[in-house]
């Protein structure tokens, strides 16, 4: 096994896992090192293991990860549980648009944070913004964003926007992104659970 990939080395881990059927199955961040095909063709098998009834546990840092499998979401943040809930409930915590806002460069990120304040809550990552509105404002504040950042001189590189993620909640919650990958005692991870279901009569 020590020639074998990453990617291998996480099939073999799973196989070995399920050899015995077992009731309720732990998995820590499985996807890691796999390519696209592999992590979708994982996420499939999880899906496969929860219609049966089985009760997965999946830690994870990638966040659509965490929106597409997870009936119940944990989000922790340097090993404190900060929030919790469906992924439906956390996006809800953020209104239902996402204003993103790329910028040439992260030394005018603070300027441009103070300048939108006043559309909505505005989370910063690096050269990142990322402003969230009320449902139904979407097109209002974007014309406010340009009409703003226009007024103070800020050429945006990019300006989105989208249905708010679980990246924009961590953000919001945090203040800063989830790591990518997780440090070596889990911190900064998205811990995510999928109840087992009945087996249909």
């Amino acid at each position: 096994m020590r020639t074998y990939s990453g990617g291998m080395r996480r099939r073999l881990d799973l196989a070995a896992a399920l050899m015995h059927r077992p009731p309720v199955l732990f998995l820590d961040e499985p996807t890691t090192g796999l390519d696209p095909q592999g992590r979708i063709e994982l996420w499939g098998v999880i899906e496969d293991l929860t219609a049966t009834g089985v009760t997965v546990l999946l830690t994870t840092q990638y966040l659509e990860e965490a929106d597409y499998l997870a009936d119940y979401i944990v989000v922790v943040d340097h090993g404190i549980v900060i929030a919790e809930g469906t992924a439906s409930e956390l996006k809800s915590q953020l209104g239902a648009t996402v204003i993103e806002v790329g910028l040439r460069s992260a030394d005018d990120a603070p300027v441009a944070a103070e300048k939108l304040a006043h559309i909505g809550a505005v989370g910063v990552d690096g050269k990142m913004l990322h402003v969230s509105v009320g449902h139904g404002d979407g097109g209002a504040a974007m014309l406010d964003t340009v009409r703003t950042l226009d007024g103070a001189k800020l050429d945006p590189t990019t300006l989105v926007l989208r249905e708010p993620t679980l990246d924009d909640v961590f953000l919001e919650l945090t203040g800063h992104v989830a790591e990518q990958p997780t440090t070596e005692n889990g911190d900064e991870a998205m811990s995510t659970g999928r109840r087992r279901r009945k087996k249909a009569q």
